[in-house]
Protein backbone atom coordinates (compact mmCIF):
# COMPACT_ATOMS: atom_id res chain seq x y z
CA UNK A 1 0.00 0.00 0.00
CA UNK A 2 1.33 3.43 -0.92
CA UNK A 3 2.35 5.83 1.82
CA UNK A 4 -0.42 8.16 2.90
CA UNK A 5 -0.32 11.65 1.47
CA UNK A 6 0.22 14.44 4.02
CA UNK A 7 -3.21 15.76 5.12
CA UNK A 8 -3.05 19.39 3.96
CA UNK A 9 -6.23 21.43 3.61
CA UNK A 10 -7.00 24.17 1.05
CA UNK A 11 -10.08 26.40 1.09
CA UNK A 12 -11.80 29.01 -0.99
CA UNK A 13 -14.94 31.01 -0.19
CA UNK A 14 -16.87 33.19 -2.65
CA UNK A 15 -19.89 35.35 -1.97
CA UNK A 16 -22.50 34.63 -0.65
CA UNK A 17 -20.37 32.57 1.79
CA UNK A 18 -17.72 35.25 2.14
CA UNK A 19 -17.85 38.84 3.27
CA UNK A 20 -18.72 41.84 1.05
CA UNK A 21 -17.40 41.09 -2.39
CA UNK A 22 -14.27 39.25 -1.20
CA UNK A 23 -12.84 35.94 -2.35
CA UNK A 24 -11.02 34.30 0.59
CA UNK A 25 -8.38 31.60 0.03
CA UNK A 26 -6.47 29.60 2.65
CA UNK A 27 -4.16 26.65 3.05
CA UNK A 28 -2.45 24.72 5.81
CA UNK A 29 0.63 22.97 4.47
CA UNK A 30 1.09 19.62 6.23
CA UNK A 31 4.63 18.35 5.73
CA UNK A 32 7.23 16.25 7.59
CA UNK A 33 7.50 17.69 11.11
CA UNK A 34 11.06 18.97 10.95
CA UNK A 35 10.86 20.57 7.49
CA UNK A 36 11.42 24.33 7.34
CA UNK A 37 9.25 26.54 5.14
CA UNK A 38 10.44 29.94 4.00
CA UNK A 39 8.55 32.89 2.50
CA UNK A 40 10.23 34.25 -0.63
CA UNK A 41 9.47 36.97 -3.16
CA UNK A 42 10.63 37.03 -6.77
CA UNK A 43 10.15 40.18 -8.84
CA UNK A 44 8.67 40.10 -12.35
CA UNK A 45 11.40 39.46 -14.89
CA UNK A 46 12.14 39.34 -18.62
CA UNK A 47 14.16 36.37 -19.90
CA UNK A 48 16.33 35.97 -22.98
CA UNK A 49 15.04 33.80 -25.82
CA UNK A 50 16.15 30.19 -25.41
CA UNK A 51 16.90 30.52 -21.70
CA UNK A 52 16.12 27.66 -19.32
CA UNK A 53 14.82 27.48 -15.76
CA UNK A 54 16.19 24.99 -13.25
CA UNK A 55 13.23 23.51 -11.30
CA UNK A 56 13.69 21.14 -8.33
CA UNK A 57 14.88 18.18 -10.40
CA UNK A 58 14.77 19.09 -14.08
CA UNK A 59 15.47 22.02 -16.35
CA UNK A 60 12.74 23.33 -18.67
CA UNK A 61 12.32 26.14 -21.21
CA UNK A 62 11.87 29.58 -19.65
CA UNK A 63 9.14 31.94 -20.92
CA UNK A 64 9.88 35.53 -22.12
CA UNK A 65 8.28 37.12 -19.04
CA UNK A 66 7.51 35.88 -15.52
CA UNK A 67 5.14 37.60 -13.07
CA UNK A 68 6.15 38.73 -9.57
CA UNK A 69 5.35 35.99 -7.02
CA UNK A 70 5.38 35.50 -3.26
CA UNK A 71 5.74 31.87 -2.17
CA UNK A 72 5.67 29.73 0.93
CA UNK A 73 7.92 26.79 0.19
CA UNK A 74 9.89 23.96 1.75
CA UNK A 75 13.28 25.59 1.64
CA UNK A 76 15.12 22.73 -0.10
CA UNK A 77 13.11 22.88 -3.32
CA UNK A 78 12.49 25.28 -6.22
CA UNK A 79 8.69 25.32 -6.31
CA UNK A 80 6.16 26.12 -3.58
CA UNK A 81 3.41 24.63 -1.46
CA UNK A 82 1.33 27.77 -1.97
CA UNK A 83 1.63 31.35 -3.07
CA UNK A 84 0.28 34.26 -5.06
CA UNK A 85 1.26 36.50 -7.96
CA UNK A 86 0.96 40.21 -8.67
CA UNK A 87 -2.26 39.66 -10.67
CA UNK A 88 -4.19 38.27 -7.72
CA UNK A 89 -3.82 34.59 -8.67
CA UNK A 90 -3.33 32.14 -5.77
CA UNK A 91 -2.33 28.50 -6.16
CA UNK A 92 -1.96 25.72 -3.60
CA UNK A 93 -1.34 22.05 -4.18
CA UNK A 94 -2.19 18.78 -2.49
CA UNK A 95 -0.27 15.54 -2.69
CA UNK A 96 -2.76 12.79 -3.53
CA UNK A 97 -2.68 9.05 -4.12
CA UNK A 98 -4.59 7.57 -7.06
CA UNK A 99 -4.83 4.03 -8.42
CA UNK A 100 -1.85 4.86 -10.62
CA UNK A 101 1.47 4.76 -8.79
CA UNK A 102 3.22 8.13 -8.96
CA UNK A 103 6.48 8.15 -10.88
CA UNK A 104 9.78 7.97 -9.00
CA UNK A 105 11.72 9.26 -11.98
CA UNK A 106 12.63 12.90 -11.60
CA UNK A 107 10.29 15.26 -13.45
CA UNK A 108 8.27 18.26 -12.25
CA UNK A 109 6.98 18.13 -8.69
CA UNK A 110 3.42 19.27 -7.99
CA UNK A 111 5.11 22.05 -6.01
CA UNK A 112 7.12 23.15 -9.04
CA UNK A 113 3.85 23.40 -10.98
CA UNK A 114 2.44 25.74 -8.30
CA UNK A 115 5.26 28.20 -8.90
CA UNK A 116 5.24 27.79 -12.68
CA UNK A 117 1.48 28.44 -12.77
CA UNK A 118 1.92 31.62 -10.71
CA UNK A 119 4.91 32.89 -12.69
CA UNK A 120 3.21 32.35 -16.05
CA UNK A 121 -0.55 32.81 -15.51
CA UNK A 122 -2.28 36.20 -15.11
CA UNK A 123 -5.65 34.57 -14.32
CA UNK A 124 -6.69 31.33 -12.62
CA UNK A 125 -7.61 29.79 -15.98
CA UNK A 126 -4.25 30.80 -17.51
CA UNK A 127 -2.43 29.23 -14.55
CA UNK A 128 -4.44 26.04 -15.04
CA UNK A 129 -3.59 25.97 -18.76
CA UNK A 130 0.11 26.45 -17.93
CA UNK A 131 0.10 23.60 -15.40
CA UNK A 132 -1.63 21.06 -17.64
CA UNK A 133 0.56 21.94 -20.66
CA UNK A 134 3.73 21.44 -18.57
CA UNK A 135 2.32 18.19 -17.18
CA UNK A 136 1.77 16.95 -20.73
CA UNK A 137 5.26 17.99 -21.80
CA UNK A 138 7.39 17.01 -18.80
CA UNK A 139 5.27 14.77 -16.55
CA UNK A 140 5.31 14.76 -12.74
CA UNK A 141 7.54 12.70 -10.50
CA UNK A 142 10.43 12.59 -8.04
CA UNK A 143 10.79 12.62 -4.27
CA UNK A 144 8.34 14.89 -2.40
CA UNK A 145 10.51 14.88 0.73
CA UNK A 146 14.09 15.72 1.57
CA UNK A 147 14.80 12.08 2.35
CA UNK A 148 17.84 10.18 1.14
CA UNK A 149 16.63 6.81 2.47
CA UNK A 150 13.40 6.45 0.49
CA UNK A 151 11.47 8.03 -2.35
CA UNK A 152 8.01 9.37 -1.51
CA UNK A 153 6.00 10.09 -4.64
CA UNK A 154 2.49 11.45 -5.14
CA UNK A 155 0.11 12.69 -7.79
CA UNK A 156 -1.11 16.30 -7.49
CA UNK A 157 -4.29 18.27 -6.98
CA UNK A 158 -4.42 22.07 -7.15
CA UNK A 159 -6.68 24.85 -6.00
CA UNK A 160 -6.24 27.80 -8.37
CA UNK A 161 -8.03 31.03 -7.49
CA UNK A 162 -8.36 34.61 -8.75
CA UNK A 163 -10.76 37.50 -8.05
CA UNK A 164 -13.48 35.99 -10.24
CA UNK A 165 -13.30 32.23 -10.16
CA UNK A 166 -11.52 29.17 -8.84
CA UNK A 167 -10.52 25.91 -10.46
CA UNK A 168 -10.02 22.58 -8.73
CA UNK A 169 -7.55 20.63 -10.84
CA UNK A 170 -6.88 16.95 -10.09
CA UNK A 171 -4.24 14.92 -11.88
CA UNK A 172 -2.97 11.39 -12.26
CA UNK A 173 0.21 11.18 -14.32
CA UNK A 174 -0.44 13.52 -17.25
CA UNK A 175 -4.22 12.99 -17.18
CA UNK A 176 -6.43 15.52 -15.46
CA UNK A 177 -9.89 16.96 -14.89
CA UNK A 178 -10.98 20.31 -13.49
CA UNK A 179 -14.06 21.97 -12.03
CA UNK A 180 -14.79 25.69 -12.10
CA UNK A 181 -16.25 27.44 -9.05
CA UNK A 182 -17.69 30.94 -8.84
CA UNK A 183 -19.80 30.84 -5.67
CA UNK A 184 -20.01 29.20 -2.26
CA UNK A 185 -17.24 27.51 -0.27
CA UNK A 186 -14.98 24.63 -1.24
CA UNK A 187 -12.35 22.60 0.58
CA UNK A 188 -9.87 20.24 -1.00
CA UNK A 189 -7.67 17.86 0.94
CA UNK A 190 -5.38 14.94 0.19
CA UNK A 191 -7.90 12.86 -1.70
CA UNK A 192 -9.74 13.18 -4.98
CA UNK A 193 -12.90 15.27 -4.84
CA UNK A 194 -14.08 15.77 -8.43
CA UNK A 195 -17.09 13.66 -9.32
CA UNK A 196 -19.33 14.16 -12.38
CA UNK A 197 -19.20 17.97 -12.64
CA UNK A 198 -16.17 18.40 -14.89
CA UNK A 199 -15.67 21.69 -16.73
CA UNK A 200 -12.37 20.90 -18.46
CA UNK A 201 -10.37 17.71 -18.95
CA UNK A 202 -7.45 16.09 -20.75
CA UNK A 203 -8.65 15.40 -24.34
CA UNK A 204 -7.73 11.70 -24.06
CA UNK A 205 -8.91 11.20 -20.46
CA UNK A 206 -11.98 9.07 -21.19
CA UNK A 207 -10.30 6.97 -23.87
CA UNK A 208 -7.42 6.30 -21.52
CA UNK A 209 -9.53 5.10 -18.58
CA UNK A 210 -11.60 2.94 -20.94
CA UNK A 211 -8.46 1.34 -22.29
CA UNK A 212 -7.39 0.59 -18.70
CA UNK A 213 -10.75 -1.05 -18.02
CA UNK A 214 -11.55 1.42 -15.22
CA UNK A 215 -14.72 2.75 -16.82
CA UNK A 216 -17.10 1.07 -19.27
CA UNK A 217 -18.39 4.24 -20.93
CA UNK A 218 -22.02 3.47 -20.03
CA UNK A 219 -22.29 4.93 -16.52
CA UNK A 220 -21.76 8.60 -15.67
CA UNK A 221 -18.07 9.46 -15.69
CA UNK A 222 -17.09 10.09 -12.05
CA UNK A 223 -13.44 11.17 -11.83
CA UNK A 224 -12.94 10.26 -8.14
CA UNK A 225 -14.56 6.86 -8.49
CA UNK A 226 -12.53 6.04 -11.59
CA UNK A 227 -9.15 7.15 -10.19
CA UNK A 228 -9.36 6.44 -6.44
CA UNK A 229 -7.97 3.31 -4.84
CA UNK A 230 -10.94 1.11 -4.02
CA UNK A 231 -11.08 1.88 -0.28
CA UNK A 232 -10.00 5.47 -0.54
CA UNK A 233 -12.85 7.51 -1.90
CA UNK A 234 -14.47 9.08 1.15
CA UNK A 235 -16.70 12.10 1.23
CA UNK A 236 -14.08 14.81 1.59
CA UNK A 237 -13.58 16.43 4.02
CA UNK A 238 -13.90 17.65 7.61
CA UNK A 239 -12.51 20.99 6.45
CA UNK A 240 -15.64 22.04 4.66
CA UNK A 241 -17.73 21.61 7.80
CA UNK A 242 -15.37 23.87 9.77
CA UNK A 243 -15.81 26.54 7.12
CA UNK A 244 -19.57 26.16 6.93
CA UNK A 245 -19.85 26.37 10.73
CA UNK A 246 -18.58 29.94 10.37
CA UNK A 247 -21.86 30.96 8.71
CA UNK A 248 -22.17 33.26 5.72
CA UNK A 249 -19.44 35.74 6.47
CA UNK A 250 -16.04 34.25 5.75
CA UNK A 251 -13.32 36.89 6.20
CA UNK A 252 -9.55 36.75 6.69
CA UNK A 253 -10.13 36.28 10.43
CA UNK A 254 -12.63 33.44 9.91
CA UNK A 255 -10.26 31.65 7.56
CA UNK A 256 -7.43 32.04 10.09
CA UNK A 257 -9.69 30.54 12.78
CA UNK A 258 -10.49 27.57 10.54
CA UNK A 259 -6.76 26.97 9.86
CA UNK A 260 -6.00 27.08 13.60
CA UNK A 261 -8.58 24.43 14.48
CA UNK A 262 -6.86 21.29 15.77
CA UNK A 263 -10.09 19.51 16.81
CA UNK A 264 -11.37 19.44 13.23
CA UNK A 265 -8.08 17.98 11.99
CA UNK A 266 -7.50 20.98 9.70
CA UNK A 267 -4.50 22.05 11.80
CA UNK A 268 -2.33 18.94 11.58
CA UNK A 269 -0.07 18.03 14.48
CA UNK A 270 0.55 14.28 14.37
CA UNK A 271 3.42 11.88 14.82
CA UNK A 272 4.58 12.21 11.21
CA UNK A 273 3.15 15.52 10.03
CA UNK A 274 2.84 19.10 11.18
CA UNK A 275 1.27 22.16 9.60
CA UNK A 276 4.66 23.70 8.76
CA UNK A 277 3.25 26.93 7.25
CA UNK A 278 -0.05 28.60 6.42
CA UNK A 279 -1.44 31.21 4.04
CA UNK A 280 -4.66 33.23 3.87
CA UNK A 281 -5.40 35.51 0.90
CA UNK A 282 -8.18 38.06 0.50
CA UNK A 283 -8.99 38.93 -3.11
CA UNK A 284 -11.48 41.79 -3.52
CA UNK A 285 -13.73 41.23 -6.53
CA UNK A 286 -13.42 44.95 -7.27
CA UNK A 287 -10.03 45.26 -9.03
CA UNK A 288 -9.44 48.80 -7.75
CA UNK A 289 -8.60 47.28 -4.34
CA UNK A 290 -5.35 45.38 -3.68
CA UNK A 291 -5.19 41.67 -2.85
CA UNK A 292 -3.77 40.92 0.60
CA UNK A 293 -1.81 37.75 1.37
CA UNK A 294 -1.10 36.66 4.95
CA UNK A 295 1.78 34.25 5.64
CA UNK A 296 2.95 32.65 8.91
CA UNK A 297 6.42 31.50 7.76
CA UNK A 298 6.46 29.30 10.89
CA UNK A 299 4.87 25.98 11.94
CA UNK A 300 1.52 25.47 13.67
CA UNK A 301 -0.85 28.35 12.90
CA UNK A 302 -2.37 28.09 16.39
CA UNK A 303 1.01 29.35 17.67
CA UNK A 304 1.93 31.56 14.72
CA UNK A 305 1.10 35.02 13.48
CA UNK A 306 -0.43 35.74 10.07
CA UNK A 307 1.48 38.67 8.56
CA UNK A 308 0.18 40.68 5.57
CA UNK A 309 1.93 41.12 2.23
CA UNK A 310 0.74 43.37 -0.65
CA UNK A 311 2.35 43.44 -4.10
CA UNK A 312 3.86 46.83 -4.95
CA UNK A 313 6.95 47.77 -6.98
CA UNK A 314 10.24 47.55 -5.04
CA UNK A 315 8.62 45.67 -2.17
CA UNK A 316 11.18 45.25 0.61
CA UNK A 317 12.73 41.77 0.80
CA UNK A 318 12.59 39.92 4.12
CA UNK A 319 15.78 37.88 4.66
CA UNK A 320 14.65 36.90 8.17
CA UNK A 321 12.06 34.48 6.74
CA UNK A 322 14.46 33.15 4.10
CA UNK A 323 16.47 30.02 4.71
CA UNK A 324 20.24 30.02 4.17
CA UNK A 325 21.25 29.23 0.60
CA UNK A 326 23.81 26.47 -0.05
CA UNK A 327 24.15 27.04 -3.80
CA UNK A 328 25.52 24.10 -5.73
CA UNK A 329 26.75 22.49 -2.50
CA UNK A 330 23.16 21.88 -1.46
CA UNK A 331 22.68 18.11 -0.88
CA UNK A 332 19.30 18.49 -2.62
CA UNK A 333 21.14 19.42 -5.84
CA UNK A 334 23.83 16.72 -5.79
CA UNK A 335 23.35 13.20 -7.11
CA UNK A 336 22.70 10.96 -5.18
CA UNK A 337 20.43 13.47 -3.47
CA UNK A 338 19.80 14.18 0.20
CA UNK A 339 22.92 12.45 1.53
CA UNK A 340 22.88 14.93 4.39
CA UNK A 341 20.45 17.46 5.79
CA UNK A 342 21.82 20.97 6.28
CA UNK A 343 20.34 23.31 8.87
CA UNK A 344 17.74 25.25 6.88
CA UNK A 345 16.19 27.23 9.75
CA UNK A 346 15.71 30.95 9.10
CA UNK A 347 15.84 33.60 11.79
CA UNK A 348 12.07 33.75 12.40
CA UNK A 349 11.90 29.94 12.57
CA UNK A 350 14.61 29.85 15.25
CA UNK A 351 12.93 32.58 17.29
CA UNK A 352 9.65 30.73 16.96
CA UNK A 353 11.24 27.50 18.25
CA UNK A 354 12.26 29.39 21.37
CA UNK A 355 8.72 30.74 21.79
CA UNK A 356 7.29 27.26 21.32
CA UNK A 357 9.45 25.84 24.09
CA UNK A 358 8.32 28.71 26.30
CA UNK A 359 4.68 27.87 25.56
CA UNK A 360 5.35 24.25 26.47
CA UNK A 361 7.43 24.86 29.60
CA UNK A 362 6.16 28.04 31.21
CA UNK A 363 2.44 28.32 30.71
CA UNK A 364 2.02 31.77 32.22
CA UNK A 365 4.79 33.39 30.23
CA UNK A 366 3.80 31.44 27.12
CA UNK A 367 0.15 32.51 27.33
CA UNK A 368 1.18 36.10 27.87
CA UNK A 369 3.48 36.03 24.85
CA UNK A 370 0.71 34.46 22.75
CA UNK A 371 -1.73 37.22 23.79
CA UNK A 372 0.77 39.90 22.74
CA UNK A 373 1.32 38.11 19.42
CA UNK A 374 -2.38 37.79 18.67
CA UNK A 375 -2.84 41.42 19.51
CA UNK A 376 -0.13 42.28 17.00
CA UNK A 377 -1.87 40.13 14.40
CA UNK A 378 -5.20 41.83 15.11
CA UNK A 379 -3.65 45.26 14.52
CA UNK A 380 -2.41 44.01 11.14
CA UNK A 381 -5.84 42.62 10.22
CA UNK A 382 -7.54 45.87 11.21
CA UNK A 383 -5.09 47.98 9.20
CA UNK A 384 -5.76 45.77 6.16
CA UNK A 385 -9.52 46.01 6.71
CA UNK A 386 -9.06 49.77 6.59
CA UNK A 387 -7.25 49.54 3.24
CA UNK A 388 -10.12 47.47 1.83
CA UNK A 389 -12.86 49.86 2.96
CA UNK A 390 -11.40 53.29 2.23
CA UNK A 391 -12.30 55.19 -0.91
CA UNK A 392 -8.91 56.63 -1.88
CA UNK A 393 -6.40 54.55 -3.84
CA UNK A 394 -3.63 52.87 -1.86
CA UNK A 395 -0.29 54.67 -1.92
CA UNK A 396 2.34 51.96 -2.61
CA UNK A 397 4.83 53.70 -0.29
CA UNK A 398 2.50 52.90 2.59
CA UNK A 399 2.90 49.11 2.19
CA UNK A 400 6.33 48.67 0.60
CA UNK A 401 7.76 47.63 4.02
CA UNK A 402 4.56 45.98 5.29
CA UNK A 403 5.60 42.34 5.51
CA UNK A 404 9.16 43.29 6.50
CA UNK A 405 7.92 45.40 9.42
CA UNK A 406 5.52 42.72 10.64
CA UNK A 407 8.26 40.07 10.70
CA UNK A 408 10.59 42.53 12.41
CA UNK A 409 8.06 43.37 15.12
CA UNK A 410 7.36 39.69 15.70
CA UNK A 411 11.08 39.01 16.15
CA UNK A 412 11.38 41.89 18.61
CA UNK A 413 8.67 40.34 20.79
CA UNK A 414 10.51 37.03 20.79
CA UNK A 415 13.71 38.79 21.83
Amino acid sequence: RMAAAPPSYCFVAFPPCSKDGLVVFGKNSARPRDEVQEVVYFAAAAHDPGSKVECTYIEIEQVPKTHAVVLSRPSWLWGAEMGANEHGVCVANEAIVTREPASESEALLGMDLVRLGLERGATAKEALDVIVALLEEHGQGGNYYEDGSSCHTFQSAFLIVDRNEAWILETSGKYWAAEKITEGAKCICNQLSLTTKIDAEHPELRNYVRSQGWWNGDSDFNFSEVFSLADDHLACCSGRESLEKQGGEVSAQTMIDVLRDKDSGVCVDSESFLTTASIVSVLPQDPSFPCIHYFTGTPDPSRSIFKPFIFVDDVKLVPKVQSPSFGNDDPAKKIPRFQEKPDRRHELYKAHEWARSLLENDQDKGQKLMRIMLDLEKQGLEAMEDILTRTEVLDPAEVVDLFYDCVDTELKFFK
